[in-house]
């Protein structure tokens, strides 16, 4: 398997994400310009967090009409999996690749801290090493965190198995 890494002017989670594939899961990977516009070679793609283009505008958004995003969701109509971390998730939400929108958190403050993540499926690619309902301790770091669905997609979501339940969390 051999995975890509996304940078984009601004990120700063990029050399993290390939410490842990390359060293700690000793999964091949490479560093992708965001200018790259292909990636055949590639089983899979991880967009890191960071500021894209310093967030001047909404998060994620000017990164989300970068050429390698093009190629990005081809790789996601082929099944091929695409991760996205914090601003990487909010790229992937302004490129449409994934429903719905991320809003400015409730307290309208930046939110710096861990949080528990319950594993509610092991059916994905990402984590079928985990076992379900076991808790994560994940670091959050973001301004414009508060996710919004409408329920059409919602229904979807949850159909497909990529979410069994909600939790309200006001951050």
């Amino acid at each position: 398997m051999k995975i890509g890494i996304i940078v984009f002017p601004g990120s700063n989670c990029d050399k993290d994400t390939i410490h842990v594939l390359s060293n700690v899961l000793k999964i091949e990977c490479e560093l992708l310009w965001y200018k790259k516009s292909d990636l055949d070679d590639f089983d899979a793609v991880i967009i890191p967090g960071g500021f894209s283009y310093g967030d001047y505008l909404r998060g994620g958004v000017i990164a989300a009409f970068s050429p390698i995003m093009n190629e990005v969701r081809k790789m996601a109509e082929k099944g091929k999996p695409v991760l996205g971390i914090c601003n990487g998730f909010q790229i992937l939400v302004e490129a449409r690749l994934l429903p719905g929108a991320l809003m400015t958190n409730a307290s309208l403050k930046f939110v710096c801290k861990w949080t528990k993540l319950k594993v509610l499926t092991n059916r994905t690619n990402f984590t079928n090493d985990c076992i379900e309902n076991s808790l994560l301790n994940m670091p959050i770091a973001h301004h414009q965190g508060r996710f919004f669905v409408d329920r059409k997609d919602l229904s979807r979501i949850i159909r497909d198995d990529q979410m069994k339940q909600i939790q309200m969390v006001l951050f």
